[in-house]
């Protein structure tokens, strides 16, 4: 997965046959013999197109403990069925020390160097974020160190990657890490993560949970040009979220549908016009980076809303991943070893 070796044992060569070795000469990093191309940001977003979230997994507490395990064989069904990309949501703070500078466990590391690397082998783009950070959403400046010291770590670990990964740099930030606060935080990320990541792809997203309403309080560094932005998309909330036992009172939204009638698809479109203007606005590509319907709602009414909503981004340019592959939301069966058939149709038509 990493470069470095292959660009020390061509540089090495290269001296040997008494090729000049000098500053001047320098070559970008390479690999079979030829150069990387990095993208630019819009051409990133293009490549993620059609994207699947790896939730409820190593976003958990412990791998494992909200049901998901990731397998080898959970890449090879999603880029089988025409999937281009995974989003892996990762609970860093979880794996990593209370003190500076913070140091990651290694054996978590390594477990998700496994999983980017079980993406890029099968030609998906990887993005890797860190979520649920609960803490710095309560008590943002107890724990912005501790943030800023987990992306040092990360953008240096990850630096000989391919460009096919892609840093997110926190996930629906919220509660008291305000807008203004997280303009702070993520500007001082992205100077980290461009230390040693100058060219690589960075997705930012928006405070109050990553929702489109706060596009207009984000504030990006405009000599930034690798930035995606992404927003979340959960809305109507009481038909995606009914039964779901996180939220209180979601019992009582049981039976609420989505049939599809104009003024349920005008609000979507008006919706989605308000990124599509944003992006316009300030040149930026967007990225719909969670989006789904809990299991608890009707079937019909999922499948009207998934291909609705999908197509919708689609028909703006923006690049989606569904939430999620195998748990409440998901579109895949693990213990049967099958596809939601209607679902899939839904997000991948044939």
């Amino acid at each position: 997965m990493k470069f470095a070796y292959h660009v020390s044992l061509i540089l090495i060569l290269f001296c040997s046959w008494n090729i000049s070795c000098s500053e001047n000469s320098a070559q970008p990093q390479v690999t079979n013999n030829e150069p990387i191309v990095w993208p630019n940001a819009f051409e990133m977003n293009d490549r993620i197109g059609r994207a699947i979230n790896l939730g409820n997994a190593l976003d958990a507490p412990i791998e494992g403990e909200w049901g998901v395990t990731l397998e080898e064989s959970f890449f090879s069904l999603i880029d089988s069925v025409g999937f281009d990309a995974v989003r892996i949501p990762i609970r860093w703070p979880a794996h990593a020390a209370l003190d500076s500078p913070y140091t990651i466990d290694p054996r978590f590391l390594q477990r998700v160097d496994w999983a980017v690397e079980s993406a890029l082998e099968r030609g998906l783009v990887a993005i890797i974020n860190i979520h649920h950070y609960e803490e710095i959403m309560q008590h943002p400046e107890e724990h912005k160190s501790r943030f800023l010291g987990l992306w040092r770590q990360l953008a240096a670990h990850y630096q000989d990657d391919s460009p096919n990964l892609i840093f997110e740099v926190l996930n629906e930030p919220n509660a008291e890490l305000t807008p203004t606060l997280w303009n702070e935080y993520l500007t001082e990320a992205l100077s980290i993560i461009r230390e040693t990541n100058p060219r690589r792809a960075v997705i930012v997203g928006t405070a109050n949970w990553g929702g489109i309403s706060s596009l207009s309080n984000l504030v990006i560094p405009e000599a930034d040009s690798m930035i995606i932005v992404t927003y979340h998309y959960y809305n109507p909330f009481q038909f995606t979220h009914q039964g779901a036992g996180w939220v209180d009172g979601s019992n009582a939204w049981l039976g609420t549908t989505w049939s599809e009638t104009e003024a349920e698809k005008q609000a979507v479109r008006n919706d989605f016009d308000l990124a599509e203007n944003w992006a316009k606005q300030h040149n930026r590509p967007i990225f719909m980076g969670e989006f789904g319907a809990y299991s608890a709602a009707g079937l019909v009414s999922r499948v009207r809303w998934t291909n609705f909503v999908a197509r919708e981004a689609e028909r703006r340019g923006f690049s989606w991943a569904y939430w999620e592959f195998c748990s409440g939301f998901g579109i895949y069966d693990a213990d049967a070893g099958d596809w939601n058939g209607y679902l899939l149709q839904a997000l991948i038509p044939d």
